[in-house]
């Protein structure tokens, strides 16, 4: 990543004077070393994952989002909305199991990770997360996808709505935590980035599941029925922005990475669209389809170049030695600095 690299940009990386050990007055002759890897090599391995990952985040959190605001329609008498909502959630979760399965190295062992459960494992209890969700979120999309001259011919019209909505209830249930567990789940791993960025992407994951599953019902619900969507997107982009620039701010060296280079660049993308798309819910949305519609493609792909960006902070957070030496030097000198006073 420009501006990354081994000296320059990171100031105080070397420096070949002696320094002090303790409080004890002994001065090393040992210059401190410069921030290099072995052959120039990373010191962390970089993920391995593909563009597949950060899609299966996207539609992860769309379904979810979508899942939450179905049965809020459904509650409500919205039909359009309701029908959109759990058609999209379902199409969504699709493919973000195809991202899923697709990425392991051996995808048709994906029946192994529900071998076990495993509660101090992220990427168990993701699995089970994802399990859970799944058969409620399927039945109300597929109840939806069913002609409905097929069910009333056939007399299974009322008990199909209720097996529908009894399915987007569990699937609602689980939704949160779907929305917030893949944030958990990076932040658990030893890449820098993401691993000090802890308390800040859940908040970021879930405010763009949300502002996604809103923009899904702005482009196809009529603008009479997306209220709700309307709201919740004002209230996840909220959230998304706030917490990313949370992020931003934080003095830790390691979540530079978020503001450098092409993780930045995606993310500024990414608060651009949805402050466009949360705008256009606020105002012309409101009475406009087309500016409705086009509100509603900004928060999708707001939330797209949202968690591209966060995993290619985390990538290049990998890459480059600095992210690595340089906390553990300072953590190193505080310990020093502790010790001689």
């Amino acid at each position: 990543m420009s501006g990354h690299g081994g000296g320059g940009k990171h100031g105080g990386h070397g420096g070949g004077g002696k320094h002090r050990r303790g409080g004890a007055g002994e001065e090393s002759m040992v210059p401190r070393a410069e921030f290099r890897s072995y052959y120039g090599r990373p010191v962390l391995k970089p993920p391995v994952w593909e563009w597949k990952v950060p899609a299966y985040l996207l539609a992860g959190g769309l379904s979810a989002g979508a899942a939450l605001l179905a049965v809020g329609a459904d509650l409500t008498g919205r039909p359009e909305m309701r029908r959109s909502c759990r058609v999209g959630s379902f199409g969504a979760l699709l493919a973000s199991s195809y991202f899923l399965i697709g990425d392991l190295g051996r995808p048709l062992r994906f029946h192994h990770m529900m071998r076990v459960a495993k509660p101090s494992s992220p990427m168990s209890v993701g699995t089970w997360i994802l399990m859970s969700y799944g058969p409620g979120c399927s039945l109300a999309g597929i109840a939806e996808l069913v002609p409905r001259t097929w069910l009333d011919r056939s007399g299974l019209a009322g008990a199909v709505k209720w097996a529908a909505r009894l399915g987007g209830f569990s699937a609602a249930a689980v939704a949160p935590a779907l929305a917030s567990y893949t944030a958990v789940l990076l932040s658990q791993t030893a890449v820098p980035a993401w691993h000090e960025a802890h308390r800040e992407l859940p908040f970021v994951f879930t405010g763009s599941a949300a502002a996604s599953g809103a923009g899904l019902a702005m482009i196809c619900a009529p603008p009479a029925e997306a209220g709700p969507a309307r709201r919740l997107a004002l209230l996840g982009a909220a959230t998304e922005i706030v917490a990313s620039r949370l992020i931003d701010r934080r003095p830790q060296f390691e979540t530079s990475a978020f503001t450098h280079g092409t993780a930045h660049r995606m993310r500024r993308a990414s608060e651009c669209l949805t402050l466009g798309g949360a705008c256009a819910a606020l105002t012309l949305g409101r009475r406009s389809r087309a500016a409705a519609v086009l509100g509603g493609l900004a928060l999708l792909a707001g939330s797209g170049f949202q968690r591209f960006g966060t995993f290619e902070a985390g990538v290049a957070s990998t890459k480059d030695p600095a992210y690595v030496v340089k906390p553990q030097r300072e953590r190193l000198d505080a310990r020093e600095s502790e010790g001689g006073t």
